[in-house]
């Protein structure tokens, strides 16, 4: 590895609407090293690289390349600048051979037309390097998932490309198949190739990085040699922040011992596996993971939105078949979904027709609808919920984001549910809208409602959970009681830690 920085980031800052994703980003990556970005989801990994490749054009500060600033006007700018990405989904074309989804765009031409035996003889030179025991004249659609990845890093090599990142490349890879990409890692990085790695499993990032950077909510935190630096010592870099400044509760211990809810060795083919825990009356039950961890698979799953594959669900210690929505609803579970635009409320209705929707056998008899009683159960929820603005007909489209949150937990209110499933609660809502959404849970809980809670935010893990259930890639790992909660424990076992040990 050369001491000389082959990638500076000078000042980056990338602004979203309503959020800044980068802050300012200051650091280096050698010629020839393998360099590891790590941080907790949204800490601004993915955006950086995204600016490195072209991808975002529009951004604050400067990016210097080999001594030389850049400014790549898309993602075909970067590769010609030597600089690929193997994406953590690679996108190929199914029905075209291996060398040609390699060659796409740059193939090799004889006068007008394409030069496929210098295609292919150039492309299998590449998978031979890359010991991969598939041909260039393979159809991609014979491949299995690891050799796919891999004919993504030989599209790299194929471009020649001095700077290749990886974003979670083994998330979908074997153990054998990763054990083969970090060993052509090791020879890109013999080869004076740098690497860029991103990945959530701490142990991948000691056995094949030579330095760590840490982002930590759009900010550089630091840049560490891996030999000289622990996992503890990694993820309180990671973490840094003080957990009562953002959510905390106000009505603690509403729980009892009533268990109103239970999976036993819950499985989803291909997804989430042997997925087992309770649910008691008016707990706040959270769960925590990574992005790939699978958590809004199990709770689709409990409301019958995804069908099982295997396992058993129990509602008050009766055996239930939840395989719809609907029969979700009928057992008293509801869902405050992650995208409450898509799958929230319906955006040409207004707030009383959208807090009706999963009600309407309330509101209707003999196939005709009550229009007062639907108006009447909006006013009541609205006030209940403290909703801006309380006007019934009033376009939920056009509600701030925290407003159509609280229209689709008033959906979900006037079904009487009993069990009520909460996925990102408060995602790209204000400050002032989370700690309204933080009473009314409360207050549901005081009522004798049960609630499930998905959140990538800790300290709304934190500070809001009676329990929490930790996922790693489709599996439970942990479950910790509320005097176990911190962010390193939870991150640790996030990241497919095992039993701590003092």
């Amino acid at each position: 590895m050369s001491e000389n920085p082959i990638i500076r980031f000078k000042g980056v800052t990338k602004i979203f609407p309503g959020q800044k994703a980068l802050d300012n980003i200051h650091f280096d990556v050698c010629e020839g090293e393998v360099h590891a970005l790590i941080g907790e989801n949204g800490a601004g990994k993915s955006t950086l690289l995204n600016i490195l490749h072209g991808i975002y054009n529009e951004y604050e500060g400067e990016v210097w390349i080999t001594g030389e600033k850049v400014a790549f006007r898309n993602a075909q700018d970067a590769l010609q600048r030597g600089i690929s990405k193997v994406h953590q989904e690679v996108s190929l074309i199914p029905d075209l051979t291996a060398g040609q989804n390699v060659a796409l765009g740059f193939e090799p031409m004889n006068g007008p037309f394409i030069d496929f035996k210098a295609l292919h003889d150039k492309v299998n030179d590449i998978l031979i390097r890359l010991r991969c025991k598939f041909k260039s004249t393979d159809l991609v659609s014979e491949l299995s998932t690891g050799e796919m990845q891999m004919l993504a890093i030989a599209k790299a090599l194929f471009h020649q490309s001095r700077i290749i990142s990886f974003d979670e490349p083994t998330a979908a890879l074997t153990e054998n198949e990763t054990t083969a990409l970090f060993e052509i890692i090791k020879e890109l990085k013999t080869n004076g190739i740098t690497v860029l790695f991103i990945s959530h499993r701490l142990d991948e990032l000691f056995q094949i990085s030579d330095r760590i950077t840490v982002l930590r909510d759009g900010k550089h935190v630091g840049t560490f040699d891996t030999g000289s630096i622990t996992r503890k010592q990694l993820i309180q870099s990671m973490v840094g922040r003080d957990v009562a400044a953002f959510a905390e509760r106000k009505k603690p211990d509403l729980y009892t011992e009533e268990v109103v809810l239970e999976a036993k060795g819950l499985s989803r083919n291909g997804v989430f596996e042997n997925v087992s825990f309770y649910l008691k009356k008016g707990e706040i039950l959270g769960f925590s993971g990574l992005v790939g961890s699978k958590r809004t698979d199990v709770v689709r799953t409990l409301f019958g939105a995804e069908r099982k594959s295997s396992g058993d669900l129990y509602i008050r210690g009766r055996k239930v078949k939840i395989g719809s929505p609907k029969q979700g609803l009928k057992h008293g579970i509801g869902l405050i979904p992650e995208n409450r635009k898509t799958q929230g409320f319906v955006s040409v209705l207004n707030n009383a027709d959208n807090m009706g929707l999963a009600a309407m056998n309330k509101f209707s008899a003999f196939g005709f609808v009550n229009e007062k009683k639907k108006l009447e159960n909006c006013s009541h929820f609205s006030e209940e919920i403290r909703l801006n603005r309380r006007d019934p007909s009033y376009l939920t489209y056009n509600l701030s984001g925290g407003n159509q949150q609280k229209v689709v937990i008033g959906k979900w209110l006037s079904t009487d549910a009993d069990i009520l499933i909460f996925d990102e609660p408060t995602k790209g809502v204000d400050v002032g809208a989370k700690a309204e959404i933080y009473r009314l849970m409360e207050d549901l809980l005081e009522a004798g409602k049960s609630i499930i809670m998905v959140s990538s935010e800790l300290p709304e893990v934190i500070g809001m959970s009676d329990r929490v259930i930790v996922m790693h890639e489709g599996k439970l790992i942990k479950e910790l009681q509320r005097s176990e909660l911190n962010e390193e424990t939870i991150l640790h076992y996030a990241m497919g830690g095992t039993e701590q040990t003092s």
